[in-house]
C-alpha cells in the first residue's frame, strides 16, 4: 500500500497579529502625525505694546 502524506494547516493566528501590529503602526506613524499638528496648531496673539504715556 502506498503512504499518503497528510501535512496539518499552519495557524493562521500568528499572520493576523502581525497584519494588525503592522497596521497599528502605520496608523501611529502617519495618521497621528497629522491629527497632532492640527491640534497644536500655535496661535499668535497681538503682542503690539501700546505705550499711553505722554510727553
Amino acid at each position: 500500500m502506498a503512504e499518503i502524506k497528510i501535512e496539518k494547516k499552519k495557524p493562521v493566528w500568528p499572520w493576523i497579529v502581525v497584519v494588525l501590529l503592522i497596521s497599528a503602526i502605520v496608523y501611529y506613524i502617519f495618521l497621528r502625525d497629522n491629527e497632532t499638528q492640527t491640534d497644536n496648531s500655535t496661535q499668535i496673539e497681538n503682542t503690539t505694546s501700546t505705550d499711553n504715556t505722554t510727553n
